[in-house]
């Protein structure tokens, strides 16, 4: 919906302020990016209705907007909006009530109700065969051999080392530690630092793509970046999010590509798998860069689910098992 036309100038200039008021918060990149899409389907809402002034916009008008949205189809897949964009369209209505409260203006009334959702279906775990399917992938999900073989890196990283986009975005080539088998996380959630361990086989990927695939990138010696373009520059989040989904596309399967997997997916799967084989919670919260053990006691609930191969990236040995 990011193409939606808005005519009404003050809603333009509205758009604008917003999403740099976002950036100079620090808010995350994929939030700047996203919340101003879904606060110009709402002005572009409001303009269909003859509402051209915020001051005009009353609890009805919010009330009759989000039913709209749960009516509207999905532009991305077949079927209605998921629970949790819907919940992520409710955050923009919020983020801007509080932008506008903030400068001088009374804001506008919201009464709406939180989204549950399933957290098996919000997280979308993929299963070991699906997450096999994906490296398989990498075969044939670019024309570009050193392309190819960038994007079984990526995978390294957000599946077999769980990191956040954000996390990937910063890496430097001299946080992969190869002789202490370590990835070291110097730009996690809340600038805290970590390290990773890395099995054998994903260090492996990791030397060949540094050493044989990363140098044929122009200007490779100019940055310190893992991950960097055809520019020469440092690859940032929505490439990664773009090549996940050409190696969804390579994978061939539908099942695959009509779901709304993410980075993040990739990353409830590694630790999902990781307690699926035994592997202690708390290890897994301090992999995860986790903060508390709540937030990683979301995954035990999905212990029953199937595990059709052989897990292909096993946790380190010295991870301790659960009694």
């Amino acid at each position: 919906m990011k193409n939606l036309s808005i005519k009404n100038h003050s809603y333009k200039e509205l758009l604008i302020a917003f999403k740099a008021w976002l950036d100079i918060l620090g808010y995350a990149e994929t939030t700047v990016y996203n919340l101003p899409i879904h606060l110009r389907e709402f002005f572009n809402y409001l303009e269909s209705k003859d509402i051209n002034q915020i001051n005009h916009i009353t609890t009805q008008t919010v009330i009759d907007y989000y039913k709209h949205l749960k009516e509207r189809p999905n532009q991305r897949r077949t079927g209605a909006l998921s629970k949790g964009h819907l919940n992520k369209h409710q955050q923009a209505l919020y983020k801007f009530r509080e932008y506008l409260k903030q400068h001088n203006h009374k804001g506008i009334n919201i009464h709406l109700k939180h989204e549950e959702k399933n957290d098996k279906d919000s997280l979308n775990v993929l299963t070991q065969s699906e997450i096999k399917e994906l490296f398989e992938a990498t075969n044939d999900s670019n024309p570009d051999h050193k392309i190819r073989y960038r994007d079984k890196a990526i995978l390294v990283c957000c599946y077999s080392c769980g990191l956040r986009r954000n996390e990937i975005v910063h890496l430097n080539t001299s946080d992969i530690l190869f002789d202490k088998q370590r990835l070291f996380v110097r730009q996690g959630k809340n600038y805290k630092e970590r390290f990773v361990p890395l099995n054998r086989h994903s260090l492996d990927i990791l030397e060949t793509y540094i050493y044989d695939y990363r140098t044929q990138f122009y200007n490779y010696k100019k940055t310190e970046s893992l991950f960097i373009n055809y520019r020469g520059g440092r690859l940032l989040g929505m490439s990664f999010a773009n090549r996940l989904k050409a190696i969804i596309k390579a994978t061939k399967n539908p099942n695959l590509q009509e779901r709304n997997i993410t980075l993040h997916s990739l990353r409830h799967s590694i630790a999902t798998h990781l307690l699926e084989q035994g592997a202690d919670i708390e290890q897994i919260s301090k992999f995860l860069g986790h903060t508390s053990l709540e937030s990683t006691q979301i995954y035990t609930h999905f212990l029953a689910m199937p595990s059709d191969v052989k897990f292909t990236n096993k946790p380190p040995q010295k991870w301790n098992k659960r009694k």
